[in-house]
């Protein structure tokens, strides 16, 4: 959806971009599956590495 000017709301923009997000994190657990890899996330403001 876009205005007159052409360009997208700011909530349309952030909605898509979460959205992306979403989608680059299920790809990168699903690379790390492939080659056996740990991913590296923030738990309890500390980076672990977790098993796929």
């Amino acid at each position: 959806m876009k205005t007159k000017n052409g360009k997208r709301p700011l909530k349309a923009f952030t909605t898509v971009a979460g959205h992306a997000l979403v989608r680059a994190g299920l790809a990168a657990r699903k690379t790390a599956r492939m080659y056996g890899t740990p991913i590296y996330i923030l738990r309890d403001g500390k980076v672990v590495a977790e098993k796929p």
